[in-house]
């Protein structure tokens, strides 16, 4: 027998499916076989640009693409960062650096300059690639902003950004950056592109996507071929995904929720995946849901709740619907069966992961009861092994708490140069500790019950205290700083910054209009309490759990009443 996901009784260590064999395509390779199995039928759709493509139409868009980056001087190993909402060039780009083995650098779109310049320099991006803007960023103001004037030959050269050396503009014309539609309508040379991709290892490493971390600072997870096109594989195989299936991704690109499970997993099976907008918004994803004919859509539980909220839920037919993903956040009891009811997916699914991981270690099944997809998250994946360990790294019972440690094809290649922050994530037997803290039942389930790294979750964004806390020590008049999640009936948690103030007219908003532009809008704290001590430990150490009670009772005061 190949498969048990149940644990022994004495102990809660599962192994999952090994008797599907693992891809060993690159992600050219892989994009290269749908393409001939189904070059005319429908690939990707992005609804607001009034795009589509078909699987040939697309490959050929990818390979003038990839073309035009080796004019620019990309190689294999080259790092190629974008910025941008969800948008046809971000797709573009994740394919055309495949293909001739440069690494693909996912740059959040909410940064701000300071983590930008961290992203960009860290990991030596050599070809940036970004939008014009989103919303309330200006991403080529801001690169203006910290980039010096170009010379009189266009090339770049930074002293912050040594390893810099060209800007990809979407849109019109910017002095001192190239257009996208000018580097991407570089006659295909295919004869070259062939040699490169037949020479790429699925063991390469090809995506690098920022995860924050007790440090402070963003930390680089490097994946590779294999880890993150079997981890599609797998995904969107439990989900029953055939080539008849539309996927509606509303969840961003730079993170694994789109760009794996959707877009590779969409390319695994040959299925269509459609973009409806740049950015989540729920009318605009009911009706691209109706009009698309979609048979699936990914979201995390905020999203599906502002989709049930809509005032024009009910005008739109989701009768198409059969299946999807929720991830992020744990799920409440009366969305799912909403969802399963009123969005006719009774076939949903709920996912756990994280970056490091590629990033899916369990997911729900089709037919599991509503309770199990909502009280845990499901059954390990194919070809992963997990144990739950204590304190002092000894395999917990079954029922019993412990930190949820993963090992198998999915395991990031590491931290990217960051040796020493690889080792203290995956152990000298391949495991990777991943911070939360879970329980297996009898029959395998998984519930994850709590972080064991200091972490909170708003909306579905991973938010590390210790990094705010590093950029609010900027402020002069900041002595000391706390960071920690507030409930929330909306984004599950909220940020709230308690600040032992050295100047005493330091106000919560001076604080956050000091923060305002620098970091990422879902960092910058919702609440700002000043105090005049921290709880501690004998120590020495700041007791986060008794300063969270005391803050939640200061801003709902009702809670101590009730």
């Amino acid at each position: 027998m190949t498969y048990d996901d149940r644990p022994r009784p004495e102990e809660s260590r599962l192994r999952g499916d090994d008797s599907a064999l693992l891809l060993e395509d690159s992600i050219a390779g892989l994009l290269a076989r749908t393409v001939a199995a189904r070059p005319d039928a429908e690939a990707l759709v992005f609804r607001e640009h009034g795009l589509r493509l078909s699987w040939r139409e697309f490959a050929q868009a990818v390979d003038r693409l990839a073309t035009g980056l080796l004019g620019l001087g990309v190689g294999r190993g080259d790092r190629v960062g974008i910025w941008s909402p969800n948008r046809p060039e971000w797709v573009l780009t994740q394919f055309a650096t495949a293909r001739i083995g440069a690494i693909l650098v996912n740059v959040n779109p909410a940064y701000r300059l300071a983590e930008l310049e961290y992203a960009l320099r860290h990991v030596g991006v050599r070809v940036l690639i970004t939008a014009d803007r989103f919303k309330t960023s200006d991403y080529v103001g801001m690169l203006c902003e910290l980039l010096p004037p170009p010379p009189a030959d266009g090339a770049i050269a930074a002293a912050n950004l040594p390893d810099l050396r060209a800007v990809v503009a979407m849109g019109a014309a910017v002095p001192g950056m190239l257009r996208f539609d000018d580097v991407a309508a570089t006659p295909a040379d295919t004869a070259r592109l062939d040699r490169l991709t037949a020479v790429l290892d699925p063991g390469d490493p090809i995506n690098i996507q920022f995860t924050s971390g007790t440090t402070g600072l963003p930390k680089g997870a490097t994946l590779s071929h294999r880890n993150i096109v079997n981890n599609a594989n797998f995904v969107t195989a439990r989900m029953g995904f055939t080539d008849r299936d539309r996927l509606c991704i509303p969840v961003p690109l730079y993170h694994c929720f789109g760009m794996v499970m959707g877009v590779l997993g969409c390319v695994t099976k040959g299925a269509t995946m459609i973009f409806p907008g740049e950015g989540f918004d729920p009318d605009v994803t009911l009706e691209c849901v109706a009009e698309e004919g979609c048979t699936a859509l990914y979201g995390v539980p905020t999203m599906f709740s502002a989709m049930l909220a809509s005032e024009r839920f009910h005008h739109h037919d989701l009768s198409t619907l059969r299946t999807g993903i929720m991830a992020g956040a744990p799920c409440p009891i009366e969305v799912m069966k909403r969802v399963r009811a009123e969005m006719h997916m009774s076939q949903v699914t709920i996912a756990y992961g994280m970056t490091e991981t590629s990033p899916v270690s369990f997911q729900s099944m089709t037919d599991d009861p509503v309770e199990k997809r909502v009280s845990t998250v499901g059954h390990i994946h194919p070809h992963l092994e997990v144990k739950l360990v204590d304190p002092q790294g000894h395999i917990v019972p079954t029922g019993a708490v412990g930190e949820l440690c993963t090992r198998g094809y999915s395991v990031m290649r590491g931290y990217w140069n960051e040796p020493q922050k690889t080792a203290e994530a995956i152990d000298a037997e391949g495991w990777m500790h991943t911070g939360d803290l879970a329980t297996i039942d009898a029959d395998g389930y998984c519930s994850i019950v709590g972080r064991s790294k200091d972490m909170l979750i708003r909306g579905g964004e991973n938010v590390y205290p210790r990094e705010i806390e590093e950029f609010l020590y900027r402020h002069p008049k900041v002595r000391e700083v706390q960071v920690i999640g507030i409930p929330d009936d909306r984004y599950g948690e909220e940020i709230c910054a308690c600040v032992m103030a050295r100047d005493p007219s330091l106000t919560a908003e001076e604080l956050r209009v000091f923060c305002k532009g620098q970091i990422a809008h879902y960092k910058v704290p919702r609440y700002v309490e000043f105090v005049d001590e921290f709880p501690m430990t004998v120590t020495g150490k700041v007791q986060k759990f008794i300063l969270r009670d005391q803050m939640v009772l200061r801003i709902f005061p009702e809670a101590q009443a009730g």
